[in-house]
């Protein structure tokens, strides 16, 4: 027994020529041959036995058969078109939220984020801290920026935007009295050293060559704190040596308020921007892009 659904494709032939009077009209507007419509014209009339279209001219006018079907179809089909239309326009409009961790959000992107909403007006961006320490796992995000190692989880794209490097940074003053030929004359200052980034001295130590014994026994000496940004903070105040993702003390470098003679190193972690695998990419694209050349300057 035939099934009483012809084929969508079928329909959406028998709508779009009935509507526009016009084969020709129909293949134009689904972007297809003449000969695809004719054949999924030719399909439905087998389909129902009975002919959907007659001859008028150069065109096509429905049979009282094509009249029937086409009540319930053209319906249906502007009533797809018109959901599918709202999807896109509320999609489009709502706003493009970029969870981003705190120190990150406050020393780099901040700065820079008038001109990017200048720049990418289309965005209509909204920033958000992350709550979440794996990047791409919170939720009621577009996308988020952060630095972490790889491998990347399977359910997330990433894009990679710049390897991480840190650095030790003190201010000017206490630099002073350091030797930088000599990075285990750091050791006899007060480290500075946050719970979010335990691997940072350790990986910075061990590419120096220095001995973690006299790492361990300095931080323990050191000065905790809860977030990077205040961690950064301390070392402009001069209360001791900070290591930091070079990225975001930069801006401090250049203005003189830190100075990092001891140099940096590359580490596995890379500035990332995650994006859930539905993400319109019409919308991320442009925001990655604009990441990438702002980091490159």
């Amino acid at each position: 027994m035939q099934n009483s659904m012809p084929p969508l494709s079928a329909l959406r032939a028998f709508e779009a020529t009935a509507r526009l009077g016009s084969v020709t009209a129909a293949a134009d507007e689904l972007s297809v041959t003449h000969g695809a419509v004719s054949r999924q014209l030719k399909s439905l009339d087998e389909h129902f036995g009975v002919a959907l279209f007659a001859k008028a001219g150069r065109g096509l006018v429905l049979t009282h058969h094509g009249e029937q079907l086409q009540s319930g179809v053209g319906e249906a089909f502007s009533k797809l078109r018109n959901s599918c239309a709202a999807l896109k326009r509320d999609v489009e409009e709502a706003p493009f939220t970029l969870a981003c961790p705190g120190s990150l959000l406050a020393r780099w992107l901040i700065p820079r984020l008038d001109r990017l909403n200048q720049e990418l007006p289309q965005l209509k961006l909204k920033v958000v801290v992350s709550d979440s320490e794996l990047p791409g796992q919170q939720v009621d995000t577009s996308a988020t920026l952060a630095f972490i190692e790889p491998p990347w989880p399977a359910d997330v794209e990433v894009i990679e935007l710049l390897p991480e490097q840190i650095c030790p940074v003190a201010s000017p003053l206490l630099a002073a009295h350091i030797d930088p030929a000599k990075p285990e004359s750091l050791f006899a200052n007060k480290l500075l050293v946050t719970a979010s980034r335990p691997q940072a001295w350790p990986q910075w130590a061990s590419a120096k060559g220095l001995a973690q014994r006299a790492l361990e026994d300095a931080l323990q000496q050191g000065q905790g704190f809860a977030h990077l940004y205040y961690l950064i903070e301390a070392a402009v105040a001069g209360l001791g040596i900070a290591i930091a993702p070079k990225l975001l003390v930069e801006d401090d470098l250049r203005s003189g308020r830190l100075v990092a003679p001891w140099g940096s190193i590359e580490t596995p972690a890379r500035l990332c921007l995650w994006l859930p695998k539905q993400t319109n990419s019409r919308r991320s694209e442009p925001l990655a892009e604009w990441l990438k050349q702002a980091l490159n300057e």
